[in-house]
């Protein structure tokens, strides 16, 4: 399920609760060549995923014989007709408004071929039942739409196996279960608006009782592909690591990425039944997931290995000592965590680069230091160790009396101490670099070059405990998600990023990252 399928399943839902009704839950099995169990046992673990219920789960196979009674009572009673026109000139005289040799069959004869196409034979395969309708209707979808065809790949049925041969179109089928199941409201994105007068017809020529469609906006959203066939390209050429990928727009994909399932019911419930199409950034709904996970994650912290620079407090204790801290300072269910504190720490290279020797800043959780003097690599820099360059090492003195409000610079730093894990930290960006792909856009000319960035950092030695899936703000960095724990001491923990709604320029700007 991709985010649109799962607004659909959640909208259903809501309405079902609201009113007192029942959701069901109905899988649409009329082309055997297409149809398997793991698509089944994905959706039905992705709904769980999103905390959906239902009352009843049905296929559409549960119906096939009431479907060819109710077709051949159509043909009967001159309401449909079999066609063996090939499908491009039938594709042609459908765009053209022109009618069908083929309608001119007698009931006999369409209930002879009609008997080929339940056979399956060669004969009956070359043919499809069609409403006999009006060709010339400005709506094209009600030019004589095809019921039933014969399932060319001759491919087994995952339920009924070799029972039948031919298999209702989803434009026939879905009014019929519908109305039979007790449907009462339907829910369909408004892209599919044109269907439901087709939808409403085929009712009343089966003489059902009849159910209201509800349109609502599809999920459109910049830089995202939603279709089926595009996201498969990407798994089939390995550009992802599977339809879980956290680039994907897939349920799995963005709840791995740091979506909670309480966001994405909210942004879409704030949205009700509008049917406006939108092409929406994806900015509101990171940004509503951020007000969800803030007040309760946990605090961490992380320096990148790439640019570490060691800072010596000259009169830092002498021997490291523990102290136990809070998670998170105003929610305190998240825990406490133990800080290392040592005369020895680490500090992030760009925090170095702009601290001025005499300055005097705080680092957070312990207190204020005065920078006494930065050593700056070989060849980088300035005198004095000022401005551009890489600095080497630091030296510095603790002033722990000194007035937190009045520093300029709050550090993140960790204690140069053998509980530092290992850690690969992961930047996503979208897999498109156009906003929105037009009809007869080529996706594979917008492809991103480069969609994944990784760093190599060291953090606390708390988070070794860390569970996948668990949810963190590493302070100073932003909020991650745990995509891998730690399994062994020389594999890294795995952070990926989570997006929280801000405008940021692409994660390839960081130096040291790697990019794939």
């Amino acid at each position: 399920m991709h985010i649109g399928h799962a607004k659909a399943a959640l909208m259903n839902q809501f309405f079902a609760e609201k009113y007192g009704g029942k959701m069901l839950v109905r899988f649409d099995d009329t082309n055997p060549s297409k149809e398997k169990d793991e698509f089944v046992e994905s959706i039905l673990a992705d709904m769980a995923r999103l905390g959906l219920t239902w009352d009843k789960i049905t296929h559409t196979s549960d119906y096939f014989d009431g479907l060819i009674a109710m077709c051949e009572k159509l043909i009967r009673e001159g309401k449909a007709y079999v066609d063996s026109t090939p499908k491009e000139k039938m594709r042609e005289e459908r765009m053209e408004g022109i009618e069908s040799a083929c309608r001119a069959h007698s009931v006999e004869r369409n209930l002879q071929l009609w008997g080929e196409m339940l056979k399956g034979s060669d004969e009956g395969k070359e043919c499809c039942v069609r409403a006999k309708w009006d060709m010339q209707a400005v709506n094209k979808t009600l030019r004589d739409p095809v019921y039933f065809r014969v399932d060319a790949s001759g491919l087994p049925h995952l339920r009924t196996g070799s029972k039948y041969k031919a298999y209702p179109t989803y434009d026939f089928a879905c009014p019929y279960v519908d109305s039979i199941e007790g449907v009462t409201h339907a829910l369909r994105s408004s892209e599919y608006h044109d269907r439901n007068e087709q939808y409403y017809k085929v009712l009343e020529d089966m003489g059902l009782r009849r159910v209201e469609m509800w349109d609502f906006s599809r999920l459109n959203f910049v830089y995202t592909l939603l279709s089926k066939r595009k996201l498969a390209w990407f798994v089939d050429n390995n550009r992802v690591d599977g339809w879980d990928d956290p680039r994907f727009p897939t349920v799995q994909g963005m709840l791995r990425r740091g979506l909670t399932v309480a966001a994405l019911k909210q942004f879409i419930l704030s949205q009700g039944a509008s049917k406006n199409l939108n092409l929406m950034e994806m900015d509101k709904l990171w940004t509503i997931n951020k007000k969800i996970i803030d007040p309760v994650c946990p605090r961490h912290t992380a320096i990148v290995l790439a640019h570490r620079v060691p800072l010596t407090l000259s009169n830092g204790p002498a021997t490291p000592f523990v102290r136990v801290l809070p998670r998170h300072k105003k929610h305190p269910p998240a825990g406490t965590k133990a800080t290392v504190f040592a005369r020895r720490i680490w500090v992030e290279g760009a925090d170095a680069k702009v601290m001025k020797e005499g300055e005097e800043v705080t680092l957070m959780d312990w207190g204020n230091a005065i920078v006494q003097k930065k050593t700056m690599r070989e060849g980088g820099g300035t005198e004095g160790g000022e401005g551009e360059g890489e600095v080497e090492a630091m030296e510095g003195v603790l002033h722990l009396e000194g007035s937190v409000k009045a520093t300029k610079l709050k550090l993140t730093w960790l204690a140069d101490s053998d509980e530092l894990v290992p850690l690969t930290l992961v930047e996503l960006d979208y897999l498109i670099t156009k906003k929105k792909l037009d009809e007869g856009d080529d996706f594979l000319a917008a492809l991103n070059p480069r969609t994944r960035w990784e760093e190599a950092a060291v953090g606390d030695g708390n988070m070794r405990n860390l569970q996948r899936g668990d949810i963190l703000q590493l302070e100073r960095k932003g909020y991650f998600i745990c995509d891998q724990p730690l399994v062994r001491p020389n594999k890294p923990i795995v952070l990926i990023a989570i997006p929280d709604g801000r405008q940021r320029p692409p994660p390839g700007a960081a130096a040291g990252a790697a990019a794939s």
